[in-house]
C-alpha cells in the first residue's frame, strides 16, 4: 500500500484540513463517549505543533441534507476541544465554504459536513470547494474510510496532496498485524443484533482464525439450524450458510443459553438447553456452560479478535456472557484488538479501555477492512500517492 504519511510532510505553515471522525453520542448537548475525540486529539496536536493551519472537519449523525439542525451540530464538540486545546486559537466556522483566514497555529472546526448539500452524494461541486480550502488534506477518519462521500473520498480527486493521519495509519497497522500475521491461536468473537452485516466477515475470519465464538443473532442462526428457537433473532435467508460454515471451520456455538419471555431491562433469566427453549422464549445471553467453554478458548489464544457482545448486556439479567468474555480479554497477555460501536459500549461500561491492545473507531469500515475490502479513501490516498510521483 503506497499512501503519503501526514507524518513525512512540512505542514508548517500549511492549510491541513483533517477529516477527523468525531461522530460521538450527544444528548441534551452532552457528549456521552469521547472515545472517538479524544482518538483524533493526537493528530490534531500534532498539527498544531507543527504551526500548521489547522482546519478540522466531520460529520455527526445523520442529519437530512442540507438542514441545519441544533442535535447534529458541532457546536458541542468544538466547546470539548476548546476546553481540551486550551492554549490554542481555536473557531468554530458554520459557512466556510467560500475560505476564510487562519493563522499559522490557529484551528478551525468547521460545522457538520452533512449539512452541505452534495456531500452524501460525493457532489464534485462540493468536493472541489472542499480541495480550496487547504493546501493539504489529512484523512483521518477510519471510521467514514468505507463511505464514498465528499469530505471522505471526493476531495481526492481535486487536492494536490492528500495523506493518511496518525491515527488511521495507527488503524490499518493493527488491523494488518491481526489478519496477516497473528500469533496462534487466533480467537475472533463475532456478537451483536446485526445479523447480515456479519456474515461476510464471519466467513472471513473463519479462514484466518483457529477458533470462532459467535454470539447474539449470529449464534441464534447457527442454533436455529437444528432447534426451535422461540422468538429468538436469527436470520433466517443464512441458515444454510451457516450450515457450511459449520461444517468447514471451527466455530464454537453457545450450548446453553439464558432466555427470558420479554425484552426488558427487568426480565429475569433462566439458563436453557437450545432443545428446551419454548415458542415464546427468546435467547438474550450464554448460559454458564457457554461462558465457561468461551473463557477457556480465549485464556489459551495469543490473537483475539472482537466484534460484537454476545448477549443484551444493556439488561443486568442478560449481561453476563459479555462481562465474562470482556474481563477475560482485559487480563489476557494476548494481542488484541476490538471495534464497532457496540464493542466501544461494552469497553466502557466496563472500564476496559486500557487493557484492550488496540481499540478501532471504525464499526461499518472495520468489518469492511476484516472482509478484506479496499476501504474507498484508502484507494483515493493511493491513487493520490500515484498521481504525486508519477506512478502508472
Amino acid at each position: 500500500m503506497n499512501i503519503t504519511k501526514m507524518t513525512d510532510l512540512n505542514i508548517t505553515g500549511k492549510r491541513v484540513l483533517i477529516r477527523s471522525d468525531l461522530n460521538v453520542p450527544i444528548k441534551n448537548g452532552i457528549i456521552q463517549s469521547e472515545a472517538r475525540i479524544l482518538a483524533a486529539l493526537p493528530t490534531i496536536q500534532l498539527a498544531i505543533e507543527r504551526k500548521a493551519k489547522v482546519i478540522i472537519m466531520s460529520h455527526l449523525g445523520r442529519p437530512k441534507e442540507g438542514c441545519n439542525t441544533k442535535k447534529n451540530s458541532l457546536l458541542p464538540i468544538f466547546e470539548y476541544l476548546k476546553k481540551k486545546l486550551n492554549n490554542t486559537k481555536i473557531y468554530f466556522a458554520k459557512d466556510y465554504l467560500n475560505n476564510f483566514e487562519i493563522n499559522a497555529g490557529e484551528v478551525v472546526i468547521l460545522e457538520n459536513v452533512r449539512f452541505n448539500m452534495g456531500e452524501l452524494n460525493n457532489s464534485d461541486e462540493l468536493s472541489k470547494k472542499y480541495s480550496n480550502l487547504c493546501d493539504i488534506f489529512v484523512m483521518d477518519a477510519f471510521g467514514s474510510a468505507h463511505r464514498i462521500q465528499s469530505s471522505t473520498y471526493g476531495i481526492g480527486k481535486f487536492v494536490k496532496i492528500a495523506c493518511a493521519g496518525p491515527l488511521l495509519i495507527n488503524e490499518i497497522n493493527a488491523l494488518t498485524k491481526a489478519l496477516e500475521k497473528p500469533k496462534r491461536p487466533m480467537v475472533a468473537i463475532i456478537g451483536g443484533s446485526k445479523v447480515s452485516t456479519k456474515f461476510n466477515v464471519l466467513h472471513k475470519l473463519s479462514t484466518i482464525a483457529d477458533t470462532i465464538i459467535v454470539g447474539g443473532g449470529i449464534a441464534n442462526t447457527f442454533l436455529a439450524i437444528d432447534h426451535k428457537i422461540g422468538k429468538s433473532l436469527y436470520e433466517s435467508n443464512f441458515i444454510l450458510e451457516a450450515k457450511k460454515l459449520r461444517e468447514q471451520f471451527n466455530i464454537f456455538i453457545p450450548i446453553d443459553s439464558r432466555v427470558g419471555k420479554n425484552f426488558s431491562k427487568t426480565e429475569k433469566s433462566t439458563i436453557k438447553l437450545p432443545s428446551n427453549i419454548k415458542e415464546d422464549e427468546e435467547i438474550m445471553d450464554f448460559g454458564d456452560q457457554s461462558i465457561k467453554i468461551a473463557v477457556d478458548i480465549l485464556k489459551k489464544s495469543k490473537t483475539i479478535v472482537w466484534n460484537g457482545p454476545v448477549g443484551v448486556f444493556e439488561f443486568p439479567n442478560f449481561r453476563k456472557g459479555t462481562e465474562m468474555i470482556a474481563k477475560t480479554i482485559a487480563h489476557s497477555q494476548a494481542f488484541s484488538i476490538a471495534g464497532g460501536g457496540d464493542t466501544l459500549s461494552v469497553i466502557d461500561m466496563f472500564n476496559i479501555k486500557n487493557n484492550i491492545s488496540y481499540i478501532s473507531t471504525g464499526g461499518g469500515a472495520f468489518l469492511e477492512f476484516m472482509e478484506g475490502k479496499k476501504l474507498p479513501a484508502i484507494y483515493m490516498l493511493e491513487e493520490n500517492f500515484k498521481k504525486n510521483n508519477l506512478i502508472n
